[in-house]
Order: C-alpha cells, then structure tokens, then sequence
C-alpha cells in the first residue's frame, strides 16, 4: 500500500472549538524555541556552535509536547500561529516573521508528528533559511517542501497561482500529481507569439517577466532595503567577535579576538560609533565576569580594554573630538559610552563642566550624567577635589558634595569658607546647608556675619531650617544689631524668620516691642521694614501668644506692616 501525501489542499478548518487538551505554553516554547532556530540559522552556518546549540534547544522542546499527544497541528494566518484555536505565537506581519514567511507562500496549517525533531527539523530550517534569501525567479517554499517528501511533516496550502485552491492531492497510485510548470505555459505563450504576423508589435513582447510587483511588495522590497541600509555592521561585527571568544576555548584563537578587540574600540571612536563602543565595553566586561575557564592573561586584556577609555589623556582627546566635531551627536549614545567611565576620569569630567568647555548639549548632558554616578561612587576622590587649584573643578565638587549629602565634605567645605573666591564660598555655603549635619551647622554659625551677603541668606536660613538652636544667641545679635539696618529685606526677612523658628515662645516679648514700635532694644525709632519682618517672625513662631500679637497689632497705620500681619496669620492657619 502506498502512503499517502503529507501535503494536501486546504480544507475548512475542524478544529475543535472545546479547550485544548492541555497547557498551550508548551507549545508556545516549541514555537519560540522554532522561531529563535530560524533566526540563528540566518547568522550562522550549520557548523557553528551557537546554531548548533539552539536546535538542540528545539529538539528538547519535543519532548514534554510528545508526553501529552501523538502529533501538533498548526494553524498558520499573516501574524501569527494558532493551535486548538489559541494563538500560540505572534509576530507583525511582512519582514522576516516565521508567520509571514509561511502564509505568504501558501503555507496554512502545518502538521508535526513524533520523530520529526531528529529526522526532518533541520531540513525544514534549510527551507526556511532558503526562502528568506531566494529571488523571485528560484522556487517557492511549497516546491521546496514537496520535493523533500517529508514523512513526519505534513502541511495543507492554498494554490496562490489559481482561482481554486486544490495542489499536490494524493493520487490513485500514490504518486503526487504536479500543477502545470510555469515553464510549460511561457512555452505555450511564446509558441503562440511566433504564430502571429511579423511586423506587429505586442505588449508582451516588451515585458521583462512574466510576474509584475504590486504596490504592497514594491514597498515592502524598499523598507527592506532601507533596514538593511540603517543596520549597524560595526555592533554586528562585535556581537560575532564576542561569540567565537566565548565558544572557542583555543588559546591562540581567543589572543587573536583580544588583539582585535583592542585595535577595534579605537576604529569605534573615531568613526563616532559611540553606541557600538559602549557596547563592546559592556559586553567585554560581563564576558571577563562570567566566564570562569578564562586565562589570568585573558582575563586582564578584556579588563584593560574598559579602563582605556579611562586612561589619562583619552577621555581628554575624545571631549574634544566631540565638542570639535560637526557630526550630531547622539546623546543615548554618549551617555551608554560615558557609562563605562572609571573613578579616575571623575577630575576631567568635573573640569570640562566647570570650565564651561562641555558646550554641546549632548555631550554636556552625558557628562553630568557620568559626573553624578562617578561622585556618588567615588566620595573619596570627589572630596579631594573639592580642594582643586581649577575653580571650576572645585566648584562642581562641592555643588555635588552637598547633592550627595557627604558629611565628610564638611572639613574641605570649611577650608573653602575662609578662602577668598565669592563663587566658592557661596557654593560651600550651599552645600553645607544641603549637608545639615552638626559640623556643617557648626561651620555656618561662623559665618552669619560673613562679609558676602549671599553667604550670610544661606547660613542664616540653614541654622533655621535644621533648628540649629545652638546659634540663637548669634543670631539675635543680628537681629538687634546695627547691620541689620543696612540690609535688604531679604536677608531681613531670613534673619527673624530663623530667630522666630529658633527662639519659639520665648521670642515672643522682642518681636512684640519690634511689632508696636516700642522696643528697648533698638533704642530708636523702629524702620517699618523691620516691624513688617518681626510680624513675619511671630508667624513663623505660630504659637496662641504670637499670634494674640499678630492680631491685636491688624490695625497698624503702616500698609507694609499690615500687609506682613495679614500674610503672616493666613501662614499660620494653613
């Protein structure tokens, strides 16, 4: 008896419509495992180790689905294979999706029977692997199929040539019965065409094939061509490079991939390849942590090969490239490569930004970047150049040793508050009140009569802010004192305001006489501007006695100090 053909035309469907007999997600493996084997068969030969490995990947996903059924059929539309109505893979139309490879030749049900894991898989990847690079005028997927007369796959299609889907039935006598060739039909058609009077021209005879594009497939062909154009060589060449070095274990064989990967990273940015560096670095580094059969000398190349773009001088040459050249530059890029930066670089990088250099915008982005990570990790070396002779780099120091919040930045930072440069001491000011520790409040206290007068705003409202009661009694020296006077209302404000936050109920009687005009203190007539501020100080206190004050002080012929008394109490009440 004759078997019968594994390829017959496409029926109406009858598949059950009750639940599948078991877990789709074993199917969905197979699938996956099916699509992941197709891809690797396009990047490597079949005696390549990564391809190798990922059939037997497919091959051991057989066996827990032979475990629960005697065969696996597959229901195959434009995006994605179905099984026991149930989509189990997806993949978007046209391209290389394995789905679309399969419907757009015909391909609608596919039909998988134990065995077929080492006897036939292998032959179908080919087939796939074929038609992913054929030309239109080399054989289909069906003909590839059929003329392997596979045993354990079996397949149904629609005839994509003809108005009726009927191909490849079985015949009485078992044999497949072939549609008619194209061949034969050009042959007929060419038969006919030399029948006709000479001297008349057709249309045909102008036609360059037999087959025309549509608009869907000229644009799928340009999209495709465009990908291809857009596709990075450099990282494709990296992920190969990082591949044989991984599976080959031959000495000589992993020198010469170091040895290319150490003149590689120069060609990588000077072609501003900044992306592909970066992964290169990445992935050099995860290979020298991962690999445990690895050569000491091994192992210290692929560490060598990150730290040289940290090396003194290097990372100086390509800021200057960068900010040189006229090429965009992009900034996921820069900050991907500017992430495998080491501690060392942290000097640069500070200098660049403080010296306003780091013009470009990307490259100033991915810089301030890498600045936060390396200060963060490097609180030593961050607080040693918070003393740098570049006011500058010491200048980024020390406005990141007080976003980091490092109390041990607080010996430096006093060091910088009894130098002369106003910039760096309003900085150090700053970062000292971001660091609110005892020592910082202790450093600020010592300069509430600075000579700078944003230096006195900063420490006068950081002793209020952390409650630093221990600089009362110097700051109710400002208060009542001369200078107070002189100042502007800002800092005005700032300095009863920390004395209502630190004096509390016990500041109360002061502020009062300031308020009404009457106090001994002053022993003059009181400026407007400072009885508006003590009410705002009484407000600060919040206390029932402070603001019983407040109230009985609303009607004040003032405007400014009315104004202060009304502001201050809504404060009070939110």
């Amino acid at each position: 008896m004759t078997a019968p053909s594994p390829a017959q035309t496409l029926q109406p469907s009858t598949a059950r419509a009750d639940e599948p007999p078991f877990a789709p997600q074993l199917v969905e493996e197979l699938l996956r495992q099916l699509a992941r084997a197709v891809k690797t068969r396009q990047l490597y030969l079949p005696n390549n180790p990564m391809y190798q490995r990922s059939v037997e990947q497919l091959q051991a996903a057989f066996g827990p689905l032979w475990e629960r059924t005697e065969e696996l059929v597959v229901q195959i539309s434009e995006t994605e294979f179905r099984w026991c109505g149930v989509v189990v893979h997806q993949e978007s139309a046209g391209g290389e999706s394995l789905p679309w490879t399969c419907y757009k030749d015909g391909l609608r049900e596919l039909t998988l029977l134990p065995g077929v894991e080492e006897r036939e898989i292998t032959v179908f990847l080919d087939i796939l692997q074929r038609v992913r690079k054929s030309s239109p005028d080399e054989d289909d997927l069906l003909t590839l199929l059929w003329e392997q007369e596979f045993e354990l796959l079996r397949y149904r299609f629609v005839d994509l040539g003809f108005d009726v889907a009927s191909t490849l039935a079985p015949s009485d006598d078992g044999n497949r019965q072939k549609q008619i060739p194209i061949a034969e039909v050009a042959r007929e058609a060419e038969e006919e065409r030399s029948e006709a009077p000479q001297g008349i021209i057709r249309m045909e005879d102008l036609d360059t094939t037999l087959y025309f594009l549509d608009d869907d497939e000229i644009q799928y062909l340009r999209s495709e061509v465009q990908k291809e154009q857009e596709s990075n060589l450099h990282q494709n060449v990296a992920s190969i490079l990082l591949d044989i070095f991984e599976l080959q274990y031959d000495e000589s064989v992993r020198d010469e991939v170091c040895a290319i990967f150490e003149s590689y990273m120069p060609q990588l940015l000077m072609s501003r390849d900044h992306g592909t560096a970066a992964y290169l670095l990445r992935e050099v580094a995860e290979l020298a942590r991962r690999l445990a059969d690895l050569r000491p000398v091994d192992r210290e190349r692929l560490a060598r090969l990150p730290e040289s773009l940290s090396a003194p001088g290097v990372l100086e040459q390509l800021l200057q490239v960068l900010e040189d050249g006229d090429a965009a530059t992009s900034q996921e890029d820069l900050e991907a490569l500017f992430q495998e930066l080491r501690g060392g670089t942290l000097g640069t990088i500070l200098d660049w930004l403080g010296s306003g250099r780091a013009s470009n915008p990307a490259v100033r982005a991915a810089l301030e970047g890498a600045a936060k990570r390396l200060a963060a990790a490097n609180t030593g070396a961050l607080i040693g150049l918070i003393a740098s002779e570049e006011p500058g780099t010491a200048f980024e120091a020390i406005r990141r040793a007080g976003e980091l919040r490092t109390p041990a930045a607080v010996a430096p930072l006093a060091r910088v508050m009894a130098g002369s440069l106003p910039e760096l001491r309003r900085a150090a000011a700053q970062a000292l009140a971001q660091i609110g520790s005892p020592g910082a409040m202790r450093v600020l206290e010592g300069v509430l009569d600075d000579a700078d007068r944003d230096v006195r705003i900063t420490a006068v409202r950081a002793v209020g802010v952390h409650d630093y009661r221990a600089a009362l009694p110097k700051v109710e020296a400002v208060v009542t004192g001369k200078a107070v006077r002189d100042a502007d209302l800002t800092e005005k404000m700032a300095c009863f305001e920390t004395f209502g936050l630190l004096a509390r109920d016990e500041g109360v009687e002061q502020l009062s006489g300031l308020l009404s005009g009457r106090s001994l203190l002053l022993r003059r007539r009181i400026d407007p501007e400072l009885r508006a501020c003590a009410a705002m100080a009484l407000g600060k206190i919040g206390t029932p006695r402070a603001l019983a004050v407040l109230r009985g002080a609303m009607a004040d012929k003032d405007v400014r100090v009315r104004s202060a008394i009304n502001r201050a109490l809504r404060e009070a009440d939110q």
